[in-house]
């Protein structure tokens, strides 16, 4: 494959110092983030982690989706996930457009129709945020003790701020 070579040969250095073998798969440190796909997000350095201590969840705009859900109650009852934030971001594009433009601008760059595609744009991003603790909250498989913060992570300075 050779349009992967790149990458297969920086996998290759990787591997040669790689340290989780026969590592567990639970959260040591007790937590599980969702947050956006963005690449200015750094999810385990901006709260001081390392690998193996969160669990991960990453897609567009930071939403808990039906999927983001399912691994947030396997994480809970299966992985000794404690703590769970939900952050979204500044200058996110899921953020600073329309359903319908960022549907437009799909359709033009991929030259069809994309219409007939959920999103999932964010015109609040603090509603969006209080929506989707609250979702967490009161999900019957998640328990009572489980904290569930949301935040607004700022790209440009890398601090997170609280919502709810």
């Amino acid at each position: 494959m050779p349009d992967f070579d790149d990458l297969l040969a920086a996998n290759r250095d990787y591997s040669e110092k790689f340290e989780l073998s026969g590592f567990d798969g639970i959260a040591h440190a007790g937590i599980a983030m969702v947050t956006c796909m963005d690449s200015r997000i750094d999810p385990l350095k901006m709260i001081g982690l390392e690998p193996g201590d969160a669990k991960i969840l990453r897609n567009p705009g930071g939403r808990v989706t039906d999927q983001a859900l399912v691994a947030l109650v396997l994480g809970v009852n299966l992985l000794q996930v404690r703590r769970v934030l939900i952050i979204e971001h500044t200058r996110c594009a899921m953020a600073t457009a329309s359903e319908d433009e960022l549907k437009g601008r799909i359709a033009d760059s991929a030259g069809a129709d994309a219409s007939w595609m959920t999103l999932g744009a964010i015109t609040d991003q603090a509603s969006t945020i209080r929506a989707d603790v609250l979702r967490v909250k009161s999900h019957p498989l998640i328990s009572d003790d489980i904290l569930v913060g949301g935040f607004i992570y700022d790209v440009d300075s890398g601090l997170l701020n609280p919502v709810a």
